[in-house]
């Protein structure tokens, strides 16, 4: 077979369709470990307190975010209250169920569901914004002709768990992808890091597409993961010989892991091990030096989990971190039935885990490092299916953290109006997405560090949108949604 000459930039371009087309055989290597060598330049921390981190929290099941963020004023109000039906949210009911936040643009006002107060407060405090009708497109579809054309390219397995649950995290619409955006903007940036033991990716949850890269994978832990039981597990102190025979233990695991192997699946599986243990050691380190917060984190799984995370960037100098990316899952949103009772129980607990999140963040000095933001599989439908919603598209999202900007509505809020709307699809109401995942992420990535010019590898279709590379004005009419001012 002939040899070939190939480029960085062609390089990148190349993996970005391997990373669309070879999910079968890329999701096997994935798992041993073997993946292909990026060619990434070098990236120098000139500054040691560059450090800037972002923490990704995943609402599965597909949150009905209509009622989340809801519009007041008169007009907007009566088609939500005329759609919604028995979904609705009442203004003037005791107690309240709409919390209104301060927001005046042109006339247009909103409230937040009663159970989100510390969201409303933190809203008003310029430490949140909120993205409006945001959702996973290939190309943009300005309306409901385009989409009915069928000119236009539409996302694969529309209204499918599964399927919007990845793209999501994989920003690759068209394409059951194996290949996360976090996963590619780790494949570029981790060096930015000093300790390649320890990924870029931290989950909180677990295996994820978001985390998974052509090159590096996330490094999972538990929200009870601490210096003591990281690792492999020590003979019981009761043994009088436990020492010894957890020594023992250890050193013929490193010897297994350590043999060069003439099968390359055994090589890469005792390469990774070995790696591993090496990380796990690091790790031990770093939760060791770690100091008890003063923030007053609430006992749910959420709450538990955005604290473990916090423990890790207040040590991230002992896990050589100026480069970070979390993720972590609070499921249970597949509202079929019972929505409005479910959310009253579920979305006080998120708005109670990111303000302590926020709250701890400013207590150890990174809050103007560190920018949250949530992703669910899609919005439900505007009408009721009698007690709960159905799966739709477009919705609302939140983005909270110190370089943000705050006390926002970011993106376009349609109109909730099922008749002379144009980005209704459906009698049941399901909303257009007028702002794509890949415009959110690509914000997100150029502030993190990706080069311009690295963009199209994270997000393979982010030139349906716009070209950061291009003069003004840029293709498509766009406009950067403005998290960052």
């Amino acid at each position: 077979m002939a040899s070939r000459k190939i480029n960085r930039r062609a390089f990148l371009g190349e993996a970005s369709c391997a990373a669309v087309g070879s999910m079968a055989f890329l999701s096997s290597v994935l798992n041993l470990g073997a993946i292909n060598t990026l060619a990434a330049r070098p990236h120098i921390i000139s500054n040691p307190g560059d450090y800037k981190a972002m923490v990704c929290i995943l609402l599965a099941g597909g949150c009905d975010t209509h009622n989340v963020l809801v519009p007041t004023n008169a007009t907007d109000y009566a088609a939500y209250v005329a759609t919604r039906g028995s979904l609705a949210l009442s203004q003037t009911s005791n107690p309240a169920q709409l919390l209104p936040i301060n927001y005046n643009i042109g006339g247009k006002t909103y409230s937040v569901h009663s159970g989100m107060t510390r969201i409303k407060d933190m809203f008003n405090a310029g430490d949140l914004s909120f993205l409006a009708n945001i959702g996973t497109l290939i190309e943009p579809i300005a309306n409901k002709t385009e989409y009915d054309s069928g000119l236009k390219k539409i996302p694969l397995g529309l209204y499918s768990h599964s399927d919007q649950i990845m793209q999501w995290q994989t920003s690759v619409p068209q394409s059951r992808s194996a290949v996360g955006v976090a996963g590619r903007m780790a494949d570029l940036l981790q060096d930015m890091n000093t300790i390649p033991e320890i990924s870029m990716n931290i989950s909180l949850s677990g295996k994820n597409r978001f985390q998974s890269g052509n090159m590096f994978n996330e490094y999972s832990i538990s929200r009870s993961t601490t210096a003591a039981n990281i690792g492999l597990t020590p003979f019981s102190s009761s043994l009088s010989d436990a020492g010894y025979k957890t020594a023992i233990r250890n050193t013929a695991i490193k010897s297994m892991v350590e043999q060069e192997y003439a099968n390359v699946f055994q090589n890469t599986i005792g390469s990774l091990t070995s790696k591993s243990m090496k990380s796990i050691d690091k790790f031990r380190v770093a939760l060791e030096n770690v100091n008890p917060l003063n923030t007053v984190f609430s006992t749910s799984n959420l709450s538990q989990d955005l604290k473990k995370i916090a423990e890790i960037i207040s040590v991230k100098s002992f896990l050589g971190a100026n480069r970070q990316i979390f993720f972590v899952t609070y499921g249970g949103w597949d509202h079929h039935d019972n929505v409005l009772g479910s959310q009253a129980a579920m979305l006080p607990v998120l708005s109670n885990a990111m303000a302590e999140f926020n709250d701890a963040m400013t207590e150890i000095g990174q809050k103007e490092k560190v920018v949250t933001f949530t992703i669910s599989d899609f919005a439900r439908t505007l009408t009721s299916n009698g007690n709960g919603s159905d799966h739709a598209w477009g919705g609302n999202q939140m983005i909270m953290g110190g370089p943000i900007t705050g006390s926002e509505i970011l993106g376009t809020y349609p109109s909730l109006s099922l008749v002379n709307n144009d980005k209704n699809l459906s009698s049941r109401g399901r909303m257009l997405p007028s702002t794509s995942v890949d415009e959110l992420y690509a914000e997100l990535a150029l502030w993190y560090g990706v080069a311009p010019s690295d963009l199209s590898y994270v997000l393979p279709n982010i030139c349906n949108f716009y070209s950061p590379t291009c003069p003004s004005p840029v293709p498509n009419n766009y406009m950067p949604i403005g998290i960052f001012s």
